[in-house]
């Protein structure tokens, strides 16, 4: 297989944070001053959220994953350091554990504005923080063949992210509530399957065309062929805790695409599953993260989410030397062990009865 191009799977990785008040750990706007120091050191890395206690960062194309890496802890480093000086924390989870969304700013941008005036109370109240990566397509062809068959495996990965347990002072009962959250929006959750990248657009164009986008941006969904890059990009995570977590996931998001790539150049297909079944893992994964049961649908059985997991990495094995990704990816193992950040989260809670003590642990491993 040594013919195969690995090259172009580039990666670009966004992360989204928490601004806390370092007293209180409450959310706290930052009237965008951690961007606009950001500015001064990392240019356009940096950018404003729809609300103001969120802060945005994306990474350069990175030819690989030790290039991400790089990127991603030096991007944390400096925005901490940024944050820091200004006088704020910062954290990564999927929610805050007990800050109310009604009490927070909305960032004065006319796109945030127009979003608020049609989606309301939905987008008011989508105070959550994700992780997106961006991993590059030969061409946009390929791009939706892929983006086709890597739905099945959202829930899997999803399952290995799950870092928001707890939702203004409550325990929800769910490892991910963040995606309950997000639920609200239209165009979100795990996409259909579409025949073709024409398929795709004229999808797209249909909703131009009667007004209910403006443009492709508006598609949240949990995958999606990128609306201007040659990318797949990946929406289903919610922030990782620490760096070497959104690495390992990140690195199985771009081992999936290069299987998959593989075994299209080999004219081989992986299966296709509707949406309504891979929706079904999607729900088992935010309840119970690594700890449950997801449905193999080739077996039509439930099987051990970590055995599934397992499955996933044997599947991939075969690509991660072309990509240069093994030594990253050896971390899922880490997390299959010492638990997801909803996991960690949890045990902090049950041993101090403190939701201020759970966000002080999530900013204390912001940079591990």
């Amino acid at each position: 297989m040594g013919n195969l191009n690995y090259k172009h799977f580039t990666l670009g990785v966004e992360e989204e944070y928490m601004v806390m008040d370092p007293q209180t750990y409450e959310l706290k706007s930052h009237e965008q001053k951690i961007v606009t120091e950001g500015h001064k050191l990392i240019k356009d890395k940096i950018k404003a959220e729809m609300h103001q206690a969120v802060v945005e960062v994306g990474t350069d194309i990175c030819a690989d994953i030790d290039e991400a890496w790089h990127d991603v802890a030096n991007l944390r480093k400096t925005v901490s350091e940024v944050a820091g000086d200004l006088g704020y924390y910062l954290g990564a989870s999927g929610t805050h554990p007990f800050s109310h969304w009604e009490s927070q700013l909305i960032t004065d941008h006319i796109r945030y504005s127009q979003i608020v005036n049609e989606l309301q109370e939905a987008a008011r109240s989508n105070l959550i923080f994700g992780l997106h990566v961006h991993v590059g397509m030969e061409d946009r062809k390929m791009a939706i063949h892929i983006a086709n068959s890597a739905r099945y495996f959202l829930p899997h990965v999803y399952a290995l992210s799950v870092n928001s347990p707890f939702w203004e002072g409550r325990t929800t009962g769910y490892k991910s509530y963040r995606t309950k959250i997000f639920d609200k929006f239209p165009r979100t959750g795990i996409p259909d399957f579409f025949e073709s990248m024409e398929a795709y657009e004229s999808y797209v164009n249909l909703l131009i065309k009667t007004n209910c986008i403006d443009n492709a941006k508006k598609v949240w969904w949990d995958l999606r062929v990128h609306p201007f890059f040659n990318t797949v990009e990946f929406r289903i995570c919610d922030v990782p805790m620490t760096v070497e977590e959104t690495i390992a996931i990140t690195a199985l998001f771009q081992a999936i695409c290069a299987k998959l790539y593989k075994l299209r150049s080999q004219n081989l297909n992986f299966n296709m599953y509707h949406r309504s079944l891979i929706n079904e893992n999607k729900w088992r994964a935010s309840r119970y993260g690594i700890d449950g049961d997801l449905i193999d649908f080739g077996k039509e059985q439930e099987v051990n989410t970590r055995v599934l997991i397992a499955e996933l990495l044997d599947f991939t094995d075969d690509v991660l030397d072309h990509l240069g990704s093994r030594h990253a990816i050896a971390y899922v193992n880490r997390i299959l062990e010492q638990g997801t950040g909803a996991d960690r989260q949890l045990a902090v809670y049950h041993q101090t009865q403190s939701l201020t003590a759970v966000t002080d642990y999530i900013h204390k491993q912001f940079l591990v």
